[in-house]
């Protein structure tokens, strides 16, 4: 299993984009003059996927959090929790920032581009077959109270029976990610975009995406350049300098979507901003587990777009909320493109109140984009890297780090 996976991942970090953007395309077109009954077939594919993802989704969340969570205490250490702390903090200053930057600029940027009809049933073409229901084995916020309970007490336990047969349940929802769910998110982009131009909602929803897509670029070179200068000030480093020696990495991830597969150039271009082997030997690979300020700052600024589109509105609790459970439920999140996405189905529902149109609108426009979230996330791994390197001041010998590293990739 773990020798086929990497392939099929190697595949779809390959293709999934442009897959992605042919599904746009030839629903836009095939939308304007198919019949209904033809539309019908791919509506009712979609509502028998979204309810299949709500099934996966509790399951996903216990297979990939639990086992990380586990590993992470099997080689705890001082500096190891620093590393930890920073990366979820920087997460989580991506996500407010983005929320109160969105919350500013969207109702301007987005003025007279809101899309109720799209939300509503009785608007789009309907699934053909009705009554099929997947209940989940158990909800969300059960699934993520398990994984952490389980994680652990499984690195206090040191139960390396149970340790072992989570890491064959995580190769097993790491199956189910790469050869059904990520492998079909452009059949269900297809059909989404087409009941969308039924609708004649296509042009508001393709004008709308473009501002949002250059907006969450710009977002995460900003906040590049933030992590960098404060990287810089502790560290006694040009931030500038250290920025242009991480290109590599950032360039390499923007052609493989994938931190894992990165890991290997974002070790080098550490070490060669003066980070210890010691230090970016577990702070690179743990990071690219679990550092996601660039998949932050997409998922909060579209989540926020495409519920403004739809007349829905957001108040800080509530985005707070989200941008702390969404900085959990996408750890171990697998290194292939969706994989983000997928787990963020959860808490996009859950706390959010999101459809299945609206879900796949999120899917269209972080997948036109993911490989600028991960080069954020592995980019400004570097950064935490040299902070831990300068507050351990050489402390760390030989930290474990292979742990770290997603199996998927």
């Amino acid at each position: 299993m773990e020798q086929t996976a990497p392939k099929l991942t190697d595949r779809i970090n390959k293709y999934l984009l442009l897959l992605v953007i042919a599904a746009i395309i030839l629903g836009i077109v095939l939308g304007m003059f198919m019949p209904e009954w033809f539309v019908a077939i791919f509506a009712t594919f979609n509502d028998i996927f979204g309810k299949f993802l709500n099934f996966a989704v509790p399951l996903i969340i216990l297979g990939l959090i639990a086992p990380a969570i586990a590993d992470l205490g099997k080689s705890g250490g001082k500096w190891l929790l620093v590393t930890v702390a920073l990366a979820y903090g920087s997460t989580l200053i991506a996500g407010f920032a983005t929320y109160f930057i969105a919350d500013a600029s969207i109702p301007t940027l987005l003025a007279n581009q809101q899309m109720q009809e799209l939300a509503a049933p009785e608007n789009s073409v309907q699934s053909l077959i009705t009554g099929i229901e997947f209940p989940p084995i158990f909800g969300v916020m059960s699934a993520l109270l398990t994984a952490f309970i389980l994680g652990l007490t499984m690195a206090s336990l040191r139960t390396e029976t149970l340790l072992k047969a989570f890491h064959e349940f995580r190769d097993v929802i790491m199956l189910l990610i790469t050869r059904a769910i990520v492998p079909l998110l452009p059949l269900h982009v297809f059909g989404i975009f087409m009941n969308m131009t039924r609708s004649g909602q296509i042009a508001v929803v393709i004008i709308a995406m473009l501002k949002i897509i250059v907006l969450s670029i710009a977002l995460t070179l900003i906040y590049l350049v933030i992590q960098y200068v404060v990287a810089g000030i502790v560290g006694g480093k040009n931030p500038f300098v250290a920025l242009k020696n991480m290109l590599p990495a950032y360039f390499t991830a923007l052609g493989t979507s994938s931190s894992a597969a990165t890991i290997p150039v974002t070790l080098s271009c550490a070490q060669k901003n003066g980070v210890s082997e010691e230090v970016s030997g577990f702070t690179i690979p743990l990071c690219a587990t679990i550092h996601l300020s660039g998949s932050t700052i997409k998922i909060t600024l579209f989540a926020m777009s495409v519920m403004y589109m739809m007349g829905m509105t957001w108040n800080f609790p509530l985005m707070a909320g989200f941008v702390l459970m969404l900085g959990v439920t996408m750890v171990a999140a697998p290194g292939v493109p969706g994989g983000a996405i997928t787990a963020a189905q959860a808490v996009l529902t859950g706390m959010l109140g999101f459809t299945d149109p609206m879900y796949g609108l999120m899917v269209a426009l972080y997948i036109a984009i993911d490989s600028f979230g991960t080069a954020c996330n592995v980019t400004g791994d570097g950064a935490i890297s040299m902070i831990v390197n300068k507050l351990a001041q050489g402390s760390i010998q030989g930290a474990s780090h292979n742990a770290f590293i997603p199996k998927a990739s």
